[in-house]
Protein backbone atom coordinates (compact mmCIF):
# COMPACT_ATOMS: atom_id res chain seq x y z
CA UNK A 1 0.00 0.00 0.00
CA UNK A 2 1.07 3.32 -0.80
CA UNK A 3 1.13 5.83 1.87
CA UNK A 4 -0.21 9.64 1.15
CA UNK A 5 2.16 12.61 0.73
CA UNK A 6 2.34 14.70 4.35
CA UNK A 7 -0.12 17.55 3.96
CA UNK A 8 1.99 19.86 5.60
CA UNK A 9 5.04 19.55 3.70
CA UNK A 10 4.58 17.57 0.94
CA UNK A 11 6.94 15.04 1.95
CA UNK A 12 6.63 11.51 0.11
CA UNK A 13 8.96 9.83 2.89
CA UNK A 14 5.75 9.37 5.72
CA UNK A 15 5.62 5.75 7.33
CA UNK A 16 2.94 4.52 9.61
CA UNK A 17 3.22 3.36 12.91
CA UNK A 18 1.52 0.79 15.10
CA UNK A 19 -1.33 2.99 16.31
CA UNK A 20 -2.43 3.92 12.83
CA UNK A 21 -1.46 6.94 12.58
CA UNK A 22 0.75 8.06 9.46
CA UNK A 23 3.86 10.25 10.73
CA UNK A 24 6.06 12.47 8.47
CA UNK A 25 9.83 12.40 9.65
CA UNK A 26 10.60 15.80 8.06
CA UNK A 27 8.21 17.93 9.72
CA UNK A 28 7.08 15.78 12.74
CA UNK A 29 3.31 15.87 11.20
CA UNK A 30 1.09 13.14 12.68
CA UNK A 31 -2.21 12.38 10.62
CA UNK A 32 -4.66 9.55 9.97
CA UNK A 33 -6.27 8.41 6.65
CA UNK A 34 -9.85 8.93 7.77
CA UNK A 35 -8.78 12.72 8.35
CA UNK A 36 -7.40 12.93 5.09
CA UNK A 37 -10.85 11.82 3.50
CA UNK A 38 -12.55 14.30 5.94
CA UNK A 39 -10.30 17.30 4.95
CA UNK A 40 -10.55 16.48 1.00
CA UNK A 41 -14.50 16.38 1.44
CA UNK A 42 -14.86 19.78 3.09
CA UNK A 43 -12.83 21.10 0.73
CA UNK A 44 -14.64 19.76 -2.26
CA UNK A 45 -16.61 22.44 -4.57
CA UNK A 46 -20.08 22.29 -3.82
CA UNK A 47 -23.43 24.30 -6.02
CA UNK A 48 -25.75 26.27 -4.10
CA UNK A 49 -28.09 22.85 -3.53
CA UNK A 50 -24.86 20.73 -1.91
CA UNK A 51 -23.86 18.86 -5.21
CA UNK A 52 -20.24 18.60 -5.41
CA UNK A 53 -19.11 19.64 -8.53
CA UNK A 54 -16.10 18.36 -10.48
CA UNK A 55 -14.17 19.53 -13.92
CA UNK A 56 -16.43 19.34 -16.99
CA UNK A 57 -19.36 19.50 -15.45
CA UNK A 58 -22.20 21.51 -16.95
CA UNK A 59 -24.32 23.59 -14.29
CA UNK A 60 -27.45 26.35 -14.38
CA UNK A 61 -27.17 29.61 -13.28
CA UNK A 62 -29.94 30.14 -10.71
CA UNK A 63 -29.99 34.24 -10.51
CA UNK A 64 -29.52 36.88 -12.73
CA UNK A 65 -26.13 38.22 -12.36
CA UNK A 66 -24.97 41.53 -13.23
CA UNK A 67 -21.69 41.46 -15.37
CA UNK A 68 -19.05 45.06 -15.06
CA UNK A 69 -19.53 46.25 -18.70
CA UNK A 70 -22.11 44.51 -20.14
CA UNK A 71 -25.64 46.01 -21.18
CA UNK A 72 -27.54 43.32 -20.02
CA UNK A 73 -27.40 40.86 -17.27
CA UNK A 74 -26.66 36.77 -17.28
CA UNK A 75 -30.03 35.62 -17.27
CA UNK A 76 -31.37 32.98 -14.42
CA UNK A 77 -31.41 29.79 -16.01
CA UNK A 78 -28.67 30.17 -18.37
CA UNK A 79 -26.84 26.90 -18.95
CA UNK A 80 -22.94 26.85 -18.26
CA UNK A 81 -21.14 23.47 -20.18
CA UNK A 82 -17.91 22.05 -18.96
CA UNK A 83 -16.47 23.84 -16.18
CA UNK A 84 -13.23 24.30 -14.63
CA UNK A 85 -13.08 24.70 -10.94
CA UNK A 86 -9.94 27.05 -9.90
CA UNK A 87 -8.90 28.12 -6.64
CA UNK A 88 -11.01 30.70 -5.13
CA UNK A 89 -8.20 32.55 -3.20
CA UNK A 90 -6.27 33.29 -6.80
CA UNK A 91 -9.19 33.98 -8.41
CA UNK A 92 -10.92 37.08 -6.42
CA UNK A 93 -13.34 34.58 -4.82
CA UNK A 94 -14.58 32.84 -7.86
CA UNK A 95 -14.02 29.32 -7.80
CA UNK A 96 -15.28 28.70 -11.57
CA UNK A 97 -14.35 28.86 -14.76
CA UNK A 98 -16.05 28.94 -17.71
CA UNK A 99 -17.49 30.01 -21.19
CA UNK A 100 -20.95 31.68 -21.05
CA UNK A 101 -22.21 32.39 -24.04
CA UNK A 102 -22.68 35.62 -25.05
CA UNK A 103 -20.49 37.00 -22.45
CA UNK A 104 -17.31 34.84 -22.89
CA UNK A 105 -14.63 33.30 -20.47
CA UNK A 106 -15.38 34.35 -16.80
CA UNK A 107 -14.86 33.10 -13.29
CA UNK A 108 -18.52 31.96 -11.31
CA UNK A 109 -18.94 31.44 -7.62
CA UNK A 110 -20.58 27.92 -6.94
CA UNK A 111 -22.99 29.78 -4.69
CA UNK A 112 -25.04 30.93 -7.75
CA UNK A 113 -24.65 27.94 -10.35
CA UNK A 114 -26.58 24.09 -9.69
CA UNK A 115 -24.96 21.12 -11.21
CA UNK A 116 -27.53 20.15 -14.25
Amino acid sequence: MSLPACPKCQSTYTYEDGSGLIICPECAYEFSLAELEENAANQAVKDAVGNILEDGDSVTIIKDLQVKGMPKPIKKGTKVKSIRLVDPDANNGHDIEAKVDGFGSMGLKSSVVKKS
